[in-house]
């Protein structure tokens, strides 16, 4: 199955976030991981037609992942 520019993008972030999580302390990892998992899973429902709801929460997404992959933030809850 061929994949869209937009699903590759999503699938792109959801891989990142999960690179990242392997930064932080093993004991706060799974948190992370989690974190994302259940970011992604609240949109899976969302049209794959929908393309500006599907670049929002790509937007927004990264500004997360970004905040999160700061070496001061240590762990998520």
């Amino acid at each position: 199955m061929r994949l869209s520019g937009l699903q590759k993008e999503v699938l792109g972030l959801y891989r990142q976030c999960l690179r990242e999580s392997r930064r932080k302390p093993e004991t706060a990892r799974s948190h992370f991981q989690l974190f994302a998992r259940r970011e992604f899973e609240k949109n899976v429902g969302i049209d794959k037609k929908n393309f500006a709801a599907i670049e929002f929460l790509l937007r927004k997404g990264r500004r997360q992942l970004e905040i999160y992959s700061s070496s001061g933030i240590t762990d998520i809850h």
